[in-house]
């Protein structure tokens, strides 16, 4: 096998000039593997993705698999070339940020799938973030897979591991490859959409709960992080779908059938989603229900206790008129009256709104 090139003795990035200049043979830090499958079963050695291909092609048979993680347009150029990748799907691949989708570019496929990671927390009512979000863009070919990962928590390796330890899978093609990528991201929903359940059951249970401390912030950041799964789960429906029913003659029959399951399991996880988010609408129009009421509540207390005060308001404010002439001023249990009765008529107040709620 012929040796690699080393890019270690290029500081920084490499420019096209030192990519070309090391041909299509190196391995770099964007390139998490490469490998080369026959009859199921990896080949050994370390390749780069020019020597996989001539490989495969030379044999006639088997497959390459390459992962790159979060490559620039530079650094995925020479694996594009290498595989005829299409320049508009390249530069999906490199910019991100792309919803679920599948484009077919004459002989090769571009599929685009959003994964999502659950983040701990003690509770949903202090959380900032509950949904973390990164991309998978695969390129696929007769003879060839070529995966692109944005985000940390999209690693392939535990897949791969899998995969080369079921040979019969792996022998179906690289078709087999991309079912079980898409298989496991919408496991990853399944898990998101089970852990969001239990959140919204405690926000529930907040929101009826007397004197809660939940507000209306805490609903609008679990319907924010809700659109961020549905944003992930709701547009890969038609791909899945496409697939399953024969988009293209690089997915073979036998596996169809498997995209037809990983399909049915992506509509629970869409159902799920809706039923959260209608969930969520609800429990925020009870939660805007309960504050309006408490607010009617406080400003019912405010009011009795303002026509409490107004009493001996108005008493003092009466005999604190300097006249001559006033009634009981000069008898000697006029004080005593008056503050008698400002007493009783507070009393009675109180006791009215006691009576009727307000306090």
């Amino acid at each position: 096998m012929p040796a690699i090139p080393s890019l270690g003795g290029l500081r920084g990035r490499p420019n096209r000039r030192q990519v070309a200049a090391v041909n299509a043979t190196e391995l770099t830090a964007h390139v998490i593997d490469c490998a080369v499958y026959v009859d199921g079963k990896r080949l050994p050695g370390v390749w780069s993705h020019a020597d996989a291909v001539t490989e495969v092609r030379k044999r006639r048979d088997g497959f390459v698999w390459i992962g790159l993680f979060e490559p620039d347009e530079e650094e995925i150029q020479g694996v594009a070339d290498t595989f005829g990748l299409h320049e508009l799907a390249v530069e999906d691949a490199v910019n991100a940020h792309q919803r679920p989708k599948l484009d077919r570019y004459e002989d090769t496929l571009f599929m685009v799938l959003k994964t999502v990671r659950y983040i701990e927390h003690e509770s949903p009512t202090t959380a900032n973030e509950i949904v973390e979000t990164g991309e998978i863009m695969a390129f696929l070919g007769k003879d060839f897979i070529v995966t692109v990962r944005h985000g940390k928590h999209s690693s392939l390796g535990k897949l791969r591991e899998e995969l080369e330890s079921e040979p019969d899978r792996l022998r179906v093609g690289p078709a087999a490859v991309l079912h079980a990528i898409a298989d496991r991201v919408v496991d990853s929903y399944l898990a998101v959409s089970e852990s969001f359940e239990g959140d919204i059951d405690v926000i529930e249970a907040g929101v009826f709960a007397p004197r809660s401390p939940i507000g209306a912030e805490q609903m609008y950041l679990m319907k924010r992080e809700i659109l961020e799964l549905r944003r992930a789960v709701m547009p890969l429906a038609i791909p899945l779908r496409r697939l399953a029913e024969g988009y293209t003659p690089l997915v073979p029959e036998q596996v169809r059938s498997y995209f037809r399951d990983v399909d049915d399991h992506l509509t629970t996880v869409s159902e799920r989603v809706a039923s959260f988010d209608e969930l969520l609408t609800t429990l925020v129009d009870a939660t805007l229900a309960k504050i309006s009421l408490q607010q009617n509540t406080d400003m019912r207390k405010i009011t009795a206790w303002a026509a409490i005060i107004a009493v001996p308001t108005m008493g003092v404010g009466v005999y604190g008129m300097n006249f001559d002439y006033m009634p009981e001023l000069q008898w000697r249990f006029g004080y005593p009256l008056v503050m008698g009765v400002i007493i009783s008529a507070c009393l009675i107040l109180y006791r009215i709104f006691r009576r009727n709620r307000w306090l």
